[in-house]
């Protein structure tokens, strides 16, 4: 099969790859990128540990094709850093023990990002909500929802 140019804005950084036809974001942005920290769950969307931004929108990079970003600015939980400066709510899973083998922690991060990003101050159904798609099978979601609701009350949509 043919191989496709993309174009887009990973992580606030031009890039260009290849890709089958049918590939996923998430084999574009592991494989063609190498971008690791959006993880291979499930491979059918139902688990969240694949999720990103797509010009500030949570979505599932397994299920959405490579394609389809043509053009557009995605961002990653690597992304999310600047430098060795953690982002607010990197920080508040820190303080608050959200992440126990942290498979599910990138996904939940951008999921809570966009969230914060559309409501800056959730209330803690707003939360629930806001990662009802992301599956941990670790910390119960406790520290989790904490976590968020932490790095909302220290403003870190404002800051990101």
């Amino acid at each position: 099969m043919a191989k496709t140019a993309l174009q887009f804005k990973h992580n606030d950084r031009e890039v260009a790859v290849f890709v089958e036809g049918g590939a996923s974001l998430l084999t574009a942005l592991r494989d063609g990128i190498g971008d690791h920290s959006p993880k291979f769950g499930c491979g059918q969307g139902g688990c969240g540990a694949c999720t990103v931004l797509v010009d500030g929108e949570a979505h599932l990079s397994c299920v959405t094709l490579a394609e389809m970003v043509e053009g557009r600015s995605i961002q990653t939980a690597d992304g999310l850093k600047t430098g060795a400066a953690l982002h607010p709510l990197q920080q508040a899973f820190m303080d608050n023990f959200a992440a126990q083998c942290g498979y599910c922690t990138p996904g939940m991060l951008m999921a809570a990002k966009a969230l914060l990003d559309h409501n800056p101050q959730p209330s803690r159904q707003d939360v629930i909500d806001g990662i009802a798609g992301n599956i941990c099978r670790c910390t119960g979601y406790e520290p989790i929802i904490n976590a968020i609701l932490s790095a909302a009350a220290g403003g870190a949509a404002r800051r990101a």
